[in-house]
C-alpha cells in the first residue's frame, strides 16, 4: 500500500500567511497585501508541481525569494559586453546625454508638444522637429512618426492605397520580427507589383510595369543583407525618374519613395565604413519621400522620420493613419536633442553614443580592454576579434576589437555567461571557442570597474 498523498500535506494560504517570516513582510508593509498572497499561492503550487515537496529552504524563505522575483521589474538597464553596437535585443542606440535629459524634463511635468506657445493656442507636434530635420537634411518637408515601420506603411497608405506600387524581387525583404515588405503594403491598402528577379532588376522591368494605377515606385534599402555575385538593381535616382516619367507615359503620375533603413546621416567611410547611403544621398536622388529609422545610425530614440517632396510628406502627414502612429513626447525630445547635435558633426561623433562606438580607436578599446583584464585580475586573455555593427546596418562589416576572454576550470561557458546575466545590473556577453569574451568597444568607460567585480563573482561563486 502506498502512503498517503504528500501534497495533502502542503500548508494552507492563511497558514502560510500567519508563518512569522511571512507576517512580517505584511507587517512591514514593503509590498501589497496582494502580491504576498500571491507569492505565498505561488510558493504552495510550486511545491504541489514537485510532488509535494517542501521548499529546501523554510517556507517563509522560499515565499520571501518568490515575492522579490514578482516584485523585481520585468525592464531594466544592461551591460552590453557582446561587441555589437546597435544590439536590436537590447534596445539597439544608447541615448546621448542631451537626450536622456531632454526626456527627464518632458516627463517631470507638463510640455508643450501640441501648443503654440506664440499664439496662445492648439498646436501640433508634427511641428517638433520638422525645421531641424529640413536645416540638417535640406528636405522640403519632414514628419516624425512612432518608428519606421509605421512610417512606411503610413507613406504607402497616402500615396498608394487603392493603387499599385512597384518594388523590385529583390527588395521584398524580411525587415524584422517577421514583419515582411509585402505585408507592410497589403496593410496599407496599396497592390504590389513584383518586378524583375531576386538578384537581377533593371530599369526597363520598372517601366514596363507601369499602369494607370501605378501609385508609387518603389526602393528598399537591403540594410541587413549582403546580395553578391550576378546582381543588379536600379538606383535611387532612377526610381525617381521612373516615376516623374510615369504621367508623360499616358499613366497619370507616381510618386517615388526610398526606404533607407538605418538613417545615415555622417559619412563613417574614413573610419572604414562604407556601403550603406546617407539620408543626403537619398535625397539627392530626387526621390518623393524617403523613410528611416531614428534608433540606429542615427543614434537617437526609436522613431519612424519622413524626409522628401512638400506635396508627398503633407499627404502622409494628413492621412488618417498618422494619428493611430504619431510620436510621444518622449520620443520627440529625445530625438531634437540628438539631432541638434547634428550641427556640429565633431560633437555629434563624440556626444552620441552609436557614432563614439563605431569611430573609436581600437587603440582605445585595447587600454579600456587593458583596465577590464587587470580588474579581473585572473583567468583572462586579451585577443584580438571583431565587433558587429548590427542593427541591420551595413550588413557583413567587422570593426576591429580587442576581446576579454575568460577562463573558468570549473565552469562551462554557457554556465559563466548565465551568471553575468543573472547579476544585477545582467551583463551581456558571448561564446567564442567555448570562452565566454567581453567586448570593450560597447562597455562605456564607467562600467569597466562593475564589470569586473560580476566577472570575479561569477567565477569564485
Amino acid at each position: 500500500m502506498t502512503g498517503p498523498d504528500p501534497r495533502r500535506r502542503l500548508p494552507a494560504v492563511e497558514a502560510l500567511l500567519a508563518e512569522p517570516d511571512v507576517a512580517a513582510l505584511l507587517a512591514a508593509g514593503a509590498h501589497p497585501r496582494a502580491l504576498v498572497v500571491r507569492a505565498v499561492r505561488e510558493t504552495i503550487d510550486a511545491a504541489r508541481a514537485d510532488g509535494g515537496t517542501a521548499p529546501p529552504q523554510s517556507w517563509g524563505g522560499a515565499v520571501l525569494a518568490r515575492l522579490q522575483r514578482l516584485a523585481a521589474p520585468s525592464f531594466g538597464p544592461v551591460i552590453n559586453a557582446a561587441g555589437v553596437v546597435l544590439h536590436t535585443n537590447l534596445g539597439r542606440a544608447p541615448l546621448a546625454p542631451a537626450a536622456i535629459a531632454a526626456m527627464a524634463r518632458a516627463a517631470a511635468g507638463y510640455a508643450n508638444v501640441e501648443y503654440d506657445l506664440e499664439r496662445g493656442a492648439r498646436g501640433s507636434r508634427h511641428a517638433i522637429c520638422r525645421a531641424l530635420l529640413k536645416e540638417l537634411t535640406g528636405a522640403e518637408d519632414a514628419l516624425v512618426v512612432n518608428n519606421a515601420a509605421g512610417a512606411l506603411l503610413l507613406a504607402l497608405s497616402a500615396l498608394a492605397r487603392d493603387g499599385e506600387a512597384i518594388v523590385s524581387r529583390g527588395e521584398l525583404v524580411e525587415i524584422g520580427g517577421a514583419f515582411r515588405i509585402p505585408d507592410i503594403m497589403a496593410r496599407s491598402g496599396a497592390k504590389l507589383v513584383e518586378v524583375g528577379t531576386t538578384n537581377r532588376t533593371h530599369r526597363k522591368d520598372y517601366e514596363a510595369a507601369l499602369t494607370p494605377r501605378t501609385r508609387v515606385v518603389m526602393k528598399v534599402h537591403r540594410s541587413n543583407f549582403q546580395l553578391t555575385g550576378f546582381t543588379a538593381e536600379v538606383p535611387a535616382r532612377e526610381i525617381s525618374a521612373v516615376a516623374r516619367g510615369a504621367a508623360g507615359g499616358g499613366h497619370g503620375g507616381a510618386a517615388s519613395l526610398f526606404d533607407l533603413g538605418s538613417g545615415l546621416l555622417l559619412d563613417l567611410s574614413p573610419w572604414g565604413l562604407s556601403g550603406e547611403p546617407t539620408v543626403g544621398e537619398a535625397l539627392t536622388s530626387g526621390v518623393d519621400a524617403v523613410v528611416f529609422s531614428g534608433d540606429k545610425l542615427l543614434g537617437g530614440p526609436q522613431a519612424g522620420i519622413l524626409l522628401g517632396r512638400t506635396a508627398a510628406i503633407d499627404a502622409c502627414r494628413t492621412d488618417p493613419l498618422a494619428r493611430a502612429v504619431r510620436s510621444d513626447k518622449f520620443t520627440l525630445a529625445a530625438l531634437e536633442a540628438t539631432l541638434a547635435l547634428y550641427r556640429d558633426p565633431e560633437a555629434a561623433r563624440r556626444e552620441i553614443p552609436v557614432l563614439r562606438m563605431l569611430t573609436e580607436d581600437v587603440a582605445d578599446i585595447r587600454r579600456r580592454g587593458e583596465a577590464l583584464q587587470r580588474g579581473i585580475g585572473q583567468d583572462t586573455d586579451l585577443v584580438v576579434g571583431e565587433s558587429e555593427v548590427g542593427g541591420g546596418s551595413f550588413p557583413g562589416a567587422k570593426l576591429k576589437t580587442w576581446l576579454v576572454a575568460l577562463t573558468a576550470d570549473k565552469l562551462t561557458a554557457d554556465s559563466v555567461a548565465g551568471r553575468l546575466r543573472g547579476g544585477s545590473p545582467p551583463i551581456i556577453a558571448r561564446i567564442a571557442d567555448d570562452r565566454v569574451v567581453l567586448d570593450p568597444r560597447t562597455i562605456f568607460p564607467e562600467q569597466i570597474e562593475l564589470v569586473a567585480r560580476a566577472v570575479r563573482a561569477a567565477l569564485d561563486a
